[in-house]
């Protein structure tokens, strides 16, 4: 036993399983909670314990606090599928079931908490570089509010006034965009490699809104940072780095080998997007003192041979 004991929820997600790795290395006894048992363990959850329970059963969130007793907390667990998690109603469900298990994390001697975030807390009408301390958030004005982003700007709030009243030392991880192995299908980089591995024509909008992206092994890694370190508040996750989704996708075109299938401007943008929306990482290099591992070239290859292993 190392005498520093975390709960990993979410852990069979895109992000949660890259996190446990690097928790491992770090010396935690790294316990990972999935919905159910999975028919197949993924090979990141290899040095950790495994337990399946129902977060959204409080329950048995009790009884898995009672065995495990964490010391630590990364909260993942989220509705999260394309498509259908920024209106679910299941985000109040899992709000209120965030509450409950921050509140049981505490009485069984939790003494740290991570927990995760999003890039649409803050205020997307106007866009632009994203700071934690000075970027107004998407409820501080008139911007519309999506039940995901309501949900999670009400836990972070609670949160922060948690730590506050209680001692505990709470960091809240706002994770900008992200792909690499294991993404669903249906997401941006994905959907465009997919589509250009079978020879499909991949029709998107004109690809010249500004995003940061991290490979999923390094947002893993920089919550395992965030973690072990002692920095409180707000901390955004991303690279560093800004570039247009065009140019991205051009790359991702090239190294298939298929740059006359990707059909920049063959769809309408959404309706609100920002056309720049990238963060300050500003504490997550200088307070946390994480890098990513990855360069965008080499994390793209990464997610294509991953697809690429996978075609049928």
């Amino acid at each position: 036993m190392s005498g520093r004991c975390v709960l990993v929820t979410g852990a069979a997600g895109f992000i949660g399983r890259w996190s446990v790795p690097p928790l491992a290395s770090a010396g935690y006894e790294v316990h990972a909670v999935t919905h159910s048992t999975p028919r197949e363990l993924p090979p990141e959850l290899r040095r950790a314990q495994v337990h399946a329970a129902d977060l959204l059963d409080r329950a048995a969130v009790d009884r898995l606090l009672n065995v495990v007793k964490p010391t630590h907390l990364v909260h993942f667990a989220w509705v999260a599928t394309p498509g259908v998690y920024w209106q679910s109603p299941d985000n109040e469900r899992w709000l209120a079931a965030s509450r409950h298990l921050l509140h049981r994390f505490h009485s069984y001697g939790g003494v740290r908490a991570v927990m995760a975030g999003t890039c649409a807390e803050y205020d997307w009408s106007r866009g632009g570089v994203c700071g934690e301390r000075a970027s107004p958030l998407a409820d501080d004005g008139l911007a519309a509010v999506t039940p995901y982003a309501a949900s999670k700007l009400a836990l972070f709030r609670t949160l922060m006034e948690f730590g506050d009243t209680h001692g505990v030392s709470i960091a809240w991880a706002r994770v900008f965009f992200q792909y690499g192995p294991g993404e669903h299908p249906d997401r941006w980089v994905a959907s465009v490699v997919r589509r250009l591995l079978s020879a499909r024509e991949a029709p998107c909008s004109h690809g010249r809104q500004i995003r940061d992206f991290l490979h999923v092994a390094d947002v893993g890694a920089a919550f395992a940072a965030l973690l072990d370190s002692a920095v409180a508040g707000p901390v955004n996750i991303g690279s560093g780095n800004a570039i247009a989704i065009g140019d991205l996708l051009s790359e991702v075109a090239r190294q298939i080998g298929r740059p006359e299938l990707l059909r920049l401007g063959a769809r309408a943008a959404p309706p609100g997007e920002p056309a720049v929306l990238v963060p300050d990482v500003t504490r997550l290099h200088d307070e946390v003192g994480w890098r990513p591992r990855f360069v965008l070239e080499d994390g793209l290859r990464d997610a294509i041979d991953w697809w690429r292993a996978r075609q049928p």
